[in-house]
């Protein structure tokens, strides 16, 4: 098992390595001028360009991405915020917490709804629920965001005035954003729940069980969805990471301190180093978390631990 997760961590190299250069070229290629921004319209030319001297931006552009990678590597320094002059670590690191709760509360939103409507869709296959739930699912997977949160701002907030539309004071200020963010992930595990299900309660032991006279609570609980827990482990894993990287438009809508919006903010100052920093952040959160996923795989399925041992 120690072996797999250094693979796994080591393979996650050429993968930063990529995500690196790819946002460092498309910042590099977007139209706008860092310098300029930074000092606004009213500066001369002379101060631009001294700006961009001191800034390296007249460098070709390897020589520019292999001194932001190397200072990565050897210093982790992603570099320093044109707009607050702070570190770019820093602003993250700030904003990170209300990103993580935001994506928290999402997953549990849509674990409770979508692994329930996926065990009973399985379980009543080509019923009016598993008809309509399938349905909805297939609405809530097309829904964009910032529209639905729109839409919950406009009911909750503003015509009955049951929750806040904005901001982060409280554990009731991440209600709407939460099921925002998370309506569009349960209709996807609602999906895959009710497929890995459908393929294991068709298998001779669930008939051999019932064969024995157990409970159908026993047979779906126990038998069943233990054994189907490795695609909805999967795809659970896999949208905890989106949500983190989703949460962008959301924090956005809801005025959420957050990475998102952090970056949001930093593209319409062209802070470059600040873009470069969040994207880096979230890929590599991303990859963790697919790590996490992959080693409890070996505690859901014993047979993926014994292959490694």
């Amino acid at each position: 098992m120690h072996k797999f997760i250094l693979r796994r961590i080591l393979l996650m190299i050429p993968v930063m390595l990529g995500v690196s250069f790819i946002i460092f070229l498309i910042m590099h290629i977007t139209p706008g001028d860092p310098a300029r921004a930074q000092l606004g319209e009213q500066a001369s030319i002379e101060q631009i360009e001294q700006l961009r001297e001191e800034m390296g931006l007249n460098d070709p552009f390897l020589v520019q991405y292999g001194r932001w990678l190397g200072r990565l590597v050897i210093h982790q320094d992603v570099g320093i915020s044109n707009h607050t002059g702070r570190g770019v670590v820093e602003e993250i690191v700030d904003r990170f917490p209300s990103t993580l709760r935001l994506a928290g509360a999402a997953v549990l939103v849509s674990v409770t709804i979508g692994v329930p409507i996926g065990i009973i869709s399985a379980t009543k296959q080509y019923s009016i629920f598993d008809n309509v739930s399938m349905v909805v699912a297939l609405l809530g997977v097309s829904m964009p965001n910032f529209w639905q949160g729109m839409l919950l701002i406009i009911l909750f907030a503003v015509n009955l005035g049951w929750l806040p539309s904005g901001g982060l004071r409280g554990p009731e200020y991440l209600i709407l954003p939460a099921i925002t963010l998370g309506t569009g992930s349960a209709a996807m595990i609602a999906r895959m729940t009710r497929s890995s299900m459908l393929e294991v309660v068709r298998q001779d032991y669930i008939k051999t069980a019932r064969a024995k006279g157990q409970t159908e609570r026993v047979i779906i609980t126990k038998h069943a969805l233990k054994n189907a827990l490795i695609p909805i482990i999967t795809v659970v894993g896999l949208q905890f990471g989106a949500l983190l990287g989703g949460a962008v438009l959301t924090e956005s809508i809801f005025a959420l301190p957050g990475v998102g919006r952090l970056m949001v903010d930093a593209i319409g100052f062209r802070d470059t180093q600040v873009v470069q920093g969040g994207v880096l952040f979230i890929a590599l959160t991303f990859s963790l978390v697919n790590l996490i996923v992959d080693i409890l795989y070996s505690f859901v399925d014993p047979r993926i631990k014994s292959q490694y041992k």
